[in-house]
This record gives structure tokens, sequence and C-alpha cells, in this order.
């Protein structure tokens, strides 16, 4: 399967890729696949089916209103965050749903949105949706959402085969190993390999726009975060720390990177734990490459940014692209969804990718990237997805700034390195799906374990 860039970085919306912005995409295409299949006029009334983590976390993720805004015909990248909430309260105060934004039908909340127990076979993030006429059922559809925003048809996961594009890569890679092999054969660095990859969907210049609008998401989102203050939605009466920890950084001044290592580093904290508040409160965000390890590489980005003097879009552009390159093998070797490897394949991914990005920029090898990007991966294996009361919030929010740092570590480490090293990254990816499918189901994404139910303990 081909990856591009674009697919591990999407705009989206809070607080989760896998259980708000895929959910969302699946609804508003089986919206579309019903005006597409000319019974959309003919349908009745809809029924939304969430099973496993979907289910069992749906509510404190917005499942269940991701869903609701996509059958209406939103889509995770263009609707307006601000307009969910009242929408919602709109339909179930009305109970009619206006079905990709033509069709009125009726709609209950309680009736045609169920929350199921049980799971089905392919992937823990299921849902089904089924449309009704007066004759009875039109259309259905099972979606799996698997991370990071991407959708899978239950067509394509019954055939076990990835589903493929046409697209041909010039430098196409399934493995680090093959990675540095195509770099040191055609001298290239892994952000320019990534670049003549990405030129098979799309123009240079298109390319570029397309890195610096979603560093632009990056940096709104950042700045909303630093912005906004008060008690996070959900429940948990969780407080935004941003904003404040912001103004005393200000009180500060702006600190030597070399001379004030931990000030910077509570730069780094602030720039994460911005994202992140602003992803728990449903908020414009960028999946990167999910939505719960949002904040890493953007904080690692603009630390980049804020303490060189010589940044450029051009160290923008091929973060991005390096990063991508190490999302890539983690996708097609594990898993980058909380609900099927835990959080090691949300934040060690993430973490990974931002040591990948930041190496590249400043001038390390193919080798020294692979290393980087090993170190921050190694010591995220294992890390469970317990997410308190089912929130994006604890210990999510926290987890994101202690792996930016982590992977800043990964970068310098493997710098002051030749690239050589004990444990490649083929072999810890490989760990981290192997660890994956050895963890509990109730260590990932359900909150059924770990702080999830220690809180509830104390």
């Amino acid at each position: 399967m081909a990856i591009s860039v674009f697919d591990l970085f999407k705009v989206g919306i809070g607080p989760s890729s896998s259980h708000t912005v895929g959910p969302m995409r699946a609804a508003a295409t089986f919206a579309q696949s019903l005006a597409d299949q000319q019974v959309l006029e003919q349908t009745q009334r809809v029924e939304v089916r969430l099973y496993g983590s979907l289910s069992a976390t749906g509510v404190g993720h917005a499942t269940d209103r991701a869903c609701v805004m996509g059958l209406m015909g939103e889509w995770p990248d263009r609707v307006d965050p601000t307009s969910i909430g009242p929408r919602i309260q709109q339909l179930r105060e009305s109970g009619r749903l206006l079905l990709a934004g033509t069709q009125e039908i009726s709609f209950n909340w309680q009736h045609d949105l169920l929350l199921l127990e049980e799971s089905l076979p392919y992937h823990p993030n299921a849902m089904s949706l089924l449309a009704y006429g007066t004759d009875g059922l039109l259309s259905e559809q099972t979606y799996y959402s698997v991370g990071g925003g991407f959708i899978i048809e239950a067509a394509e996961a019954e055939s076990g085969i990835a589903p493929t594009s046409d697209v041909e890569l010039p430098y196409d890679f399934s493995s680090a190993v093959e990675l540095l092999a195509l770099c040191n054969k055609h001298g290239l660095r892994v952000s320019e390999l990534m670049m003549a990859n990405e030129r098979a969907w799309r123009s240079d210049e298109d390319i570029r726009s397309g890195l610096l609008h979603i560093w632009s998401v990056m940096r709104e989102c950042v700045e909303q975060g630093l912005r906004d203050e008060g008690i996070l939605p959900g429940g948990l009466d969780v407080p935004r720390r941003a904003a404040k920890l912001h103004r005393s950084l200000l009180e500060i001044g702006k600190p030597n990177v070399i001379t004030s290592t931990l000030s910077a580093m509570e730069w780094v904290n602030l720039f994460a734990l911005a994202v992140n508040e602003e992803n728990a409160a449903g908020g414009r965000m960028v999946t990167a490459p999910t939505n719960g390890a949002a904040g890493i590489i953007p904080a690692v980005l603009h630390y980049y940014m804020k303490f060189n003097a010589d940044a450029s879009d051009d160290d923008v552009v091929n973060f991005f692209l390096a990063a991508a390159a190490v999302g890539i093998l983690c996708k097609k070797n594990a898993s980058i969804s909380g609900a099927e490897v835990g959080c090691q394949g949300e934040v060690g991914s993430a973490c990974a990718m931002a040591a990948a990005g930041l190496a590249d920029i400043l001038g390390a090898t193919p080798e020294q990237l692979e290393n980087a990007a090993e170190i921050g991966l190694e010591h995220n294996l294992g890390l469970t997805c317990d997410p308190v009361g089912g929130l994006v919030q604890v210990p999510c929010i926290e987890r994101n700034a202690i792996a930016a740092v982590k992977a800043i570590n990964a970068t310098q480490m493997a710098l002051r390195g030749d690239g050589k090293h004990f444990i490649s990254l083929d072999r810890v990816i490989r760990t981290m799906r192997d660890t994956g499918a050895d963890m509990h189901d109730k260590y990932k994404e359900t909150s059924r374990g770990g702080l999830a139910v220690s809180w509830v303990e104390c």
C-alpha cells in the first residue's frame, strides 16, 4: 500500500483520530454512498452501531457526536468545531437529522445510536451503518477505524488484503533496511527520497504548500491552546495549564538552548500541552499520526523553529517528509492505533517520527536518523492506552509532553554516534506489534484497566 505524507498528517478535530475523525469520515462516506446509490430520498431512518473500543470509550471520545455530524454531511477537515455542540443540541431537541445535508429524517439518539459490547473480528474499532426505507433495509456498510483517521470497509478487511492504489513510487520501501539501502544507493537523504515519492501524487508546489498548510494549522492549534483557559469538558474537571505556563515562561524571557536547557524543555512541554488540551476540547488540530499523540510532532518542530535563528520553511517541509517515512514503517509493519497495540502505537510512533524529522533537518545521515527513530520508539515499548474516564486527557496530555522531550533527546543521542547501534528500528517496530498482540484488551483504549481503573479505586 502506497502511503503519502498527507495520509499521516491530516487536518481534523479532537479528541481522537480513531474514535472521532475516522467515524466522522465513515459516516460521511456512508451518507454520500446513499446519494450515489440513489436511495437517499427513500431513506427514512439511519441506525449507527458502535462495537468494541468505539463503544467502550465512544462517548468520552465524542464518537457518537462525530457519527451524527458525518451523517449530516460534515467532514473532519472542514467542519467548524464550534458549530458541533449547538447542532447536536438542536438535533437532540428536535429529533430531526438532515442526512447528507439534504434529506431530513427522524433520529432518536437512544434508539438509533447503539453502543454494543460485542466486538467484530478484524479490528477493535468497528461500526456499522444501516439505512432504512418504507419497505425495509436500503443499504448497510461496516467500517473499521484503524488509527490515524484511516478507515476501511468490511470487504477490504475480510479479504485480508490491504487496500492498494495504482500509484507507483520510485523508491518504494516497507522496512528501514530497504529505506537505508535506497538512500545509500541513490545518494539521498530520507526527506529527499520521500519528496521523490510524493511527486507520484502531486507537484512540488502542491507538496510544499500542503505541508506548510499542515504547519499553519499546527501553529494555530498551539496559539488557540495558549489562549484558552478553564476546565476541559467531560466531567473530570481537568484544568487547562498551557495558558498559565505560557505567561510564566514569558516572564522568564526567551532562553538560550545551550545555557538554559531546562527552560527550553519547558517550552517543549508548553507546545505539547497546548495542542493536546485543544484536542481534548474537540478543537481543530492535525493527526500526527493520531490525535492522542498529536502534540509531540508540533512540539518538537516548534522547539526547532523557535530556537534556531536560521530555521526556514524548507526545514518544515523536510521535517514532515522525514517524519512520515518512519510513520509509514510503523503503520505498515505494526499499528498506529491505541485500540490495537496500546499507546505505544500512538505516542511511541509519534515520538519516533518526531525524532526522525528533527534528525533530518539537523543534518543526520540516514543511519543516524534511523537510530534516532529507534531510540524514540524503543523507550515507549509496552506503553498502555488507559484513558481515565474514556477521555483523551489523563494521562494523554502529559504523555505527549514527556514524549516530545524524549524525541529531542533521542535525536541528540543519535547525532553523537555514527548510526551504528544494537537493535534496529525494524526489530523495534516488530516488537511493538508483538507486544500489542500480547497486551490484554483492557490496556488498549477500553478504559477497563491500568490508570483508568486505578483512578476509580482512589
